[in-house]
């Protein structure tokens, strides 16, 4: 069933019940559904239905929902993408429709599409999208079947509020606020994370939907005295720290882990404290090849994504057997045991619940006048656990200014792809074949190496 049609359904059994709180205000169920259906009575009179693709970049985070569950609702497939993005970005998009502004509420015949399991009902880009776009297409059953095992897990129903303080472009994210839709919830949607605002967010949510980097905040203002009905913290996109399960415990705030990718969904979940095992549903496996004390963690599931749109390139690879696997690195493991992660195996960087591709982000910085070659590797951060850190081969000459450098990276790239930290240098360490040795680069700049200098 369209998350849409569940949203409808709720709004005929409780009208008045909130749906969504954005920054622009509040719906009831009642509001919202009507929202929907009639922006998607505007996007089929577009020609939007199954098989079409609609692009959409919305910066307000309950408009943004209301037209990717319109476009559900009318059978196309919603793409969502960053408002920031500049037009070369958007250009690249292979898209039916671009929305990037509300679209009326229009009157009409209430569509009614036949949705079938195999739909593509969903599209979102990775952490690692560039101009060259890279977003993870999913059919309805791998988006939306989970949803009973979350809920479930996380005991999330239609009495709560549930706080998605991130945005929606984000899979992580974006999963989080339909999934409290289809539960009958209130989604409490800010757009993007404001310490400033969390007081008055915490005096209404009973479940916030976090990464891991937040949480210590959340646990420091229920600490100074917050009045919060808050009691699950769900969090994912990134290895829970040592300690941050106990202090929830200690402020009454249950702890619900998971690790996953944007391509493969659900993997494994932590709901008590005794580690990470596979999410229900789903079969892992690690391969370790012979003399080696680690090997890549493999996935079998009904909730993995179909794919790349366009055929892009990425580290998704499927083998014959239905396996997936985007190059996450773990010890070895057997079914029944805990699965002990121990990073990417691509040089991907994790970064405040973000993965960033280093590959993608020289793609685009290497259009900067005055950068020869670049190198991008993760620099150890207390609180987001890496910092994406840039440095650029500059030889001889001067490098572009910090400004440029920022200007680039702000046209090209999303936020968890752009570089915290700038370095120069005049030559880059290389392998033998020639091509720049980014473990060395990394041990040079942990070293305070004195021939890398900070762009500042």
């Amino acid at each position: 069933m369209p998350v849409a049609a569940q949203v409808l359904r709720h709004a005929s059994t409780r009208p008045h019940r909130q749906a969504v709180c954005g920054p622009g205000g509040e719906l009831s169920y009642a509001e919202f559904a009507r929202r929907i259906r009639g922006v998607a009575v505007h996007l089929s009179g577009r020609g939007a239905g199954r098989g079409t693709l609609a692009a959409i970049s919305l910066a307000d985070p309950v408009d943004l929902l209301t037209v990717v569950l319109a476009a559900d609702l009318a059978g196309a497939t919603p793409l969502l993408c960053d408002p920031s993005w500049d037009a070369r970005m958007r250009e690249a998009i292979p898209a039916d429709l671009r929305i990037d502004a509300m679209p009326p509420v229009a009157d009409g015949s209430p569509v009614s599409p036949s949705p079938l399991p195999g739909d593509r009902s969903w599209a979102c880009f990775g952490s690692g999208s560039t101009g060259r776009p890279r977003a993870v297409l999913r059919t309805r059953a791998s988006w939306t079947t989970s949803f009973q095992q979350v809920g479930e897990l996380a005991g999330i129903g239609p009495e709560d509020v549930v706080l998605v303080p991130g945005p929606l472009t984000s899979s992580l994210y974006g999963f989080a606020a339909v999934h409290a839709l289809a539960a009958g919830a209130t989604a409490l949607l800010p757009g993007r994370w404001s310490p400033g605002a969390l007081t008055a967010q915490l005096r209404r949510a009973t479940v916030a939907h976090l990464v891991p980097h937040y949480l210590p905040v959340v646990l420091d203002a229920l600490r100074e005295g917050v009045g919060s009905p808050l009691r699950t913290a769900v969090v994912g996109g990134a290895a829970l720290p040592g300690g941050l399960r106990e202090r929830a415990a200690a402020a009454g705030v249950r702890v619900v882990s998971y690790y996953g990718a944007t391509e493969m969904s659900f993997v494994a979940v932590d709901a008590d404290g005794s580690g990470l095992r596979p999410f229900p549903g789903v079969e892992v496996e690690v391969r370790v090849p012979a003399g080696r004390s680690l090997g890549e963690v493999w996935v079998r599931s009904p909730w993995l994504a179909e794919g790349y749109l366009a055929g892009a390139v990425g580290p998704l690879r499927v083998d014959e057997d239905g396996w997936m696997s985007v190059g996450d690195v773990a010890e070895p493991y057997r079914p029944g045991e805990v699965l002990r992660l121990r990073g990417r195996g691509d040089g991907a960087i994790q970064t405040g619940g973000a993965t960033v591709v280093p590959e993608d982000v020289e793609e685009v910085l290497r259009s900067v006048p005055g950068v020869g070659d670049i190198v991008v590797v993760g620099s150890p951060h207390p609180d987001l656990g890496a910092v994406v850190t840039a440095v650029l081969e500059v030889g001889a000459g001067t490098p572009p200014s910090r400004t440029a450098l920022e200007s680039v990276a702000r046209g090209g790239l999303d936020a968890a792809q752009r570089p915290r930290r700038w370095y120069a240098v005049k030559s880059l360490p290389r392998t033998p074949a020639g091509k720049p040795a980014r473990g060395l680069v990394a041990a040079r700049l942990a070293g305070g190496d004195q021939d890398l200098w900070r762009l500042t």
